[in-house]
């Protein structure tokens, strides 16, 4: 679900790749872009709709092996532009889909939660076992599903990925998160402006992300049935101001002003040596890689300014009005 989202278009590209038949329900709520290039692919199926529909989510679970978890309402401002559709897309959606994949006899469910979790975080080195703290309600409709995937851990093979911030360039961008937003706007202001105090939080690029994802649906039943991992790697855990100096190399003449009351001070420091050890996870590419293909993507036109709304979850949604684009029958 969510194949022609922010991950999902590495992620079907990658099955693509390696010859699998790929099955995708999305709602298409940002454009097709994600997928566009692909179309007319023999081995893909596309089922424009909302995971909310039991009919369609029956008919996009039959004779499926493996099923990929992707599609959400993203993003915590996101999710405070419409709460009810939030918690349904998010959460209750979940049961639905559990209830769908063990009726159907998928072996596996794979599902893409985050790292935001954790909130502020109660240890020093949080783990998969350390204590869950969502701090907004994106965060608790995960910590939801979760329990979702818990419960029903006897009769379903399921597995959680909680990812670390993703970034990087993809079919369809997203502008939204963290490290692209400053590449974009050092590169089309030559200013960006950031938080003074010191924060640091993990990262993940997009494709390394799909890869993990990949993994935990390979992987054999006894390994992963029931398991969290945190996706991520200890080199690509930086501060807002470190990645404000990758930028500032990436993009000479990039003015860099701090502000200390900017909003947003959660600071956690997460543990990846889990999927490195059970899974074989390796992240490709560093932080300064996707700051350095978007800058490049600007420079070739590929990225051509900050005001395409589609590149915004938010924005997109406030745009659109949100309670006619997320309703059931949307």
């Amino acid at each position: 679900t969510g194949g022609a989202g922010y991950i999902g278009a590495h992620l079907v590209r990658q099955l693509l790749e390696r010859g699998d038949r790929v099955r995708v329900v999305d709602l298409l709520l940002y454009g097709d872009q994600g997928l566009s290039a692909l179309t007319g692919h023999p081995r893909l199926r596309l089922l424009v709709g909302d995971v909310r529909d039991p009919h369609l989510m029956r008919e996009a679970t039959v004779g499926v092996d493996t099923v990929i978890a992707l599609a959400a309402l993203v993003g915590d401002a996101a999710c405070e532009l419409d709460r009810d559709a939030a918690v349904a897309i998010n959460h209750e959606a979940t049961e639905l889909l559990v209830e769908t994949c063990m009726d159907a006899g998928v072996r596996r469910l794979v599902f893409a939660s985050s790292s935001s979790v954790y909130g502020t975080g109660a240890d020093p080195l949080l783990m998969e076992s350390s204590t869950v703290n969502p701090v907004s309600l994106y965060a608790r409709t995960l910590v939801a599903s979760e329990r979702i995937l818990d419960a029903h851990a006897d009769r379903l093979s399921a597995v959680t990925l909680r990812l670390a911030t993703v970034f990087g360039m993809s079919p369809r961008m997203r502008l939204d998160l963290l490290v692209n937003t400053l590449t974009t706007h050092a590169y089309f202001r030559r200013r960006i402006r950031v938080s003074g105090r010191a924060q640091a939080r993990p990262h993940v690029h997009v494709h390394d992300a799909a890869t993990a994802l990949l993994l935990a649906a390979d992987a054999r039943d006894p390994v992963v049935r029931g398991q969290r991992f945190n996706v991520g790697d200890d080199r690509a855990s930086h501060s807002v101001r470190e990645i404000a100096a990758i930028v500032g190399a990436a993009v000479p003449g990039t003015e860099v002003i701090v502000e200390p009351q900017l909003c947003d001070a959660r600071s956690y420091r997460v543990s990846f040596s889990k999927i490195r050890k059970t899974l074989g996870f390796v992240q490709r590419f560093s932080v300064a890689d996707g700051v350095a293909e978007i800058a490049a993507a600007c420079r070739r036109g590929a990225i051509t300014g900050l005001g395409d709304r589609r590149h915004s979850n938010f924005e997109t949604l406030k745009r659109a009005g949100v309670p006619e684009l997320l309703s059931p029958a949307a």
